[in-house]
């Protein structure tokens, strides 16, 4: 079996859900009916970063908040699929019409409709709090949990096996 650092060799794209990998899948609801949710701070420099260096960033989540959309629009992330009741669908569409090598990709997710995304894709991954159907088809298991940096673990694990972490443009937004 190869060894995950050296599947992390070929990435190129990522591709993350977003409550319960972006979020601690807390959810607030205001009187007005509107979800507020908490994302970290370490996890949105490691996307912004990832954006400027090339690397193909995609969200797929099945939440449909646009303040979640203005978030990743902020950090350079511009293709954003929410309100997506069928993850595998849109991922196929997105595979077909991009010309992406799913080998290439890593896809973190935490629930059961990550689940069969994460299987056609190179490198799966997942928080240290996902369900345990998510970690049984893992290649990686982050030692952060959800919201708590699980992002910028698999990201900045990339980067460096690319050699393109920590060097003179990453030190600035």
């Amino acid at each position: 079996m190869t060894n995950y650092k050296q599947l992390l060799e070929k990435i190129n794209t990522f591709i993350f859900d977003v409550d319960g990998v972006m979020t601690r899948g807390i959810v607030l609801l205001t009187p007005q009916g509107e979800m507020l949710r908490s994302m970290n701070v370490k996890d949105g420099y490691a996307l912004q970063l990832a954006v400027r260096k090339g690397y193909r960033i995609i969200i797929i989540s099945g939440g449909s908040c646009e303040s979640v959309r203005q978030r990743f629009l902020l950090l350079g992330v511009k293709d954003v699929h929410l309100g997506v009741g069928n993850k595998l669908k849109v991922f196929q569409k997105i595979i077909q019409e991009e010309q992406l090598d799913p080998d290439r990709i890593l896809y973190m997710g935490d629930d059961v409709p990550d689940y069969k995304v994460m299987r056609e894709v190179g490198v799966p991954a997942c928080p240290a709090d996902a369900v345990e159907e998510i970690k049984s088809v893992s290649r990686y298991v982050s030692s952060f949990g959800g919201g708590n940096g699980c992002v910028r673990d698999v990201i900045e694990q990339v980067m460096k096996v690319h050699g393109t972490w920590f060097d003179d443009d990453g030190f600035h937004w």
